[in-house]
């Protein structure tokens, strides 16, 4: 099938709300991560206190934090440019191509880290990022707009072919917020990819280490709550590393262009939001017995194992059907040439990786007791996230597979959570 023709049969479709969704979200979002972070610095950390926590206009600009956000930027742009670890293929495009991609993200979390220690051993006071969080948002979500600015003025240059089957709809405000070109691309520098697990994963662990950092400076030594949160995150941001290839087939790369979305999802949202469990605990320390966090470990564990085992067996069965670990599983013919799994994990329910997710941030979240819902801030917003990621993939599966899906949705009827969703 012809991209243009492709293209127009997907034009009409809206996600998100369409042009409505499009217009507010990236307008409530930023100030949705500007509040909770005031929330989580305030004594009460209620989200329905009221007036609410707002934190007055000089305390959201500090030129240290452009400073940081700069800095971090080009850091993490060299270290993906550097000649290590290999380079992989991507999915076939529609003009038939496939984009090569360096897989040299945990080889980037390694020289950070590095740095990280460094900086500890030279003194230098890595517990201020709690002062300067607020600035480092307002830095982040500017950065987050200015891209998606240049990514939808570039996208006019580019090839039909090149464009995203539901970010090229002609609505402007759309097209911004879904993005206009699938795989934005500076020489051989991707754009998306480079976002989508570098400066916003790493930078949330840097965050996490400041709160760490933060509380020792005020309580001399970091709380059994803190190291929990601390290294549950570190193990899932160590994990997407050391997995980087897998990226490569998700609906983020393969799917959605690159606009206002994904930016800044991965710039602001990710390292701002998904670690406000460690910037609570700075301001509500909360004690943790033993028996305690070794549940909470055996949560983060059963979730995690879940997770890795059924991401790799898709991400597997994907790249090589023919692979020693995945040929004794069931398939489905589909009118498309492909198979569809229905035994194994993906036997199991249709998104076992999403339920070990799931299980993961409950994990993050316990440490912080049960006194407070924003901690939990994150499991929710994940639950509703996950739930919605599935109805898009439901519907892109459905249009593709046909009967075929029809059959294995009876073959596996839970979506996530078996015998409740």
């Amino acid at each position: 099938m012809k991209p243009n023709k492709y293209k127009q049969s997907h034009s009409t479709e809206r996600e998100f709300g369409g042009a409505l969704g499009a217009t507010c979200i990236p307008v409530f979002l930023p100030l949705t991560v500007l509040y909770l972070l005031s929330v989580c610095r305030s004594p009460a950390a209620s989200v329905l206190q009221w007036p609410p926590p707002l934190t007055p206009a000089a305390q959201l600009w500090d030129p240290l934090a452009v400073v940081l956000v700069a800095g971090w930027i080009t850091l993490q742009s060299f270290l993906y440019l550097l000649p290590v670890g290999k380079v992989s293929e991507g999915l076939v495009l529609r003009d038939g191509s496939r984009l090569k991609y360096p897989i040299n993200g945990f080889h980037s979390l390694c020289i950070t880290v590095a740095l990280l220690l460094l900086c500890l051993g030279l003194g230098m006071p890595l517990g201020y990022l709690f002062e300067l969080v607020l600035p480092l948002a307002v830095c982040a979500i500017a950065l987050s707009y200015l891209l998606s600015m240049y990514l939808y003025i570039r996208s006019f240059w580019a090839p039909k072919y090149a464009l995203s089957l539901g970010g090229n709809t002609g609505n402007p405000l759309y097209d911004f917020f879904m993005g206009r070109e699938l795989n934005p691309r500076i020489g051989d520098f991707d754009l998306k990819y480079f976002c989508e697990l570098r400066p916003g994963l790493l930078g949330w662990v840097v965050i996490n280490l400041g709160m760490l950092m933060k509380e020792v400076e005020l309580r001399g030594s970091p709380s059994l709550a803190m190291l929990l949160v601390n290294g549950f995150q570190l193990l899932y941001v160590t994990d997407a590393l050391w997995n980087e290839e897998a990226v490569l087939t998700t609906m983020d790369i393969v799917h959605d262009g690159f606009g206002f979305m994904l930016a800044f999802g991965d710039l602001a949202w990710v390292p701002l939001t998904y670690g406000l469990q460690a910037m609570f605990l700075v301001v509500h320390p909360q004690p943790l017995s033993t028996l305690g966090a070794a549940g909470i470990i055996l949560l983060n564990g059963i979730g995690y194992y879940i997770f890795r085992r059924s991401n790799s067996q898709k991400n597997q069965f994907r790249r090589d059907p023919t692979h020693k670990s995945v040929t004794h599983l069931e398939t489905i013919a589909t009118a498309t040439g492909k198979r569809l799994l229905v035994s194994g994990w993906w036997g199991f329910v249709r998104h076992p990786n999403y339920l070990g997710d799931l299980l993961m941030a409950l994990a993050w979240s316990l440490p912080c007791g049960m006194s407070h819902i924003l901690p939990y801030f994150y499991v929710i917003y994940f639950t509703i996230l996950l739930i919605h990621r599935e109805a898009r993939d439901e519907k892109q599966c459905r249009a593709k597979y046909g009967l075929a899906w029809d059959t294995y949705c009876k073959r596996v009827p839970y979506r996530i959570i078996p015998y409740i969703y």
